[in-house]
């Protein structure tokens, strides 16, 4: 007998169901949707603070950059 056949025997009714979880699909979901959005509004910061320091920054006197 195969292992399948052994675990369908063994689990019954219960074969094929998903195992309990502590978290629901649904929150995971949510989860998904809220650290996508944090990711792009990091990105976004990211470039915001890039441009500041690389050119709105040196052209208002604020600091200047080395010359390479």
């Amino acid at each position: 007998m195969g292992e399948a056949k052994r675990r369908k025997e063994a689990l019954g009714e219960a074969y094929g169901q998903e195992k309990g979880s502590w978290l629901k699909k649904e929150q995971l979901l949510w989860i998904q949707k809220w650290v996508t959005r944090g990711t792009w509004v990091g990105i976004g910061l990211l470039v915001v603070i890039w441009v500041i320091v690389r050119f709105i920054g040196p052209s208002l006197g604020w600091w200047q950059l080395a010359a390479n």
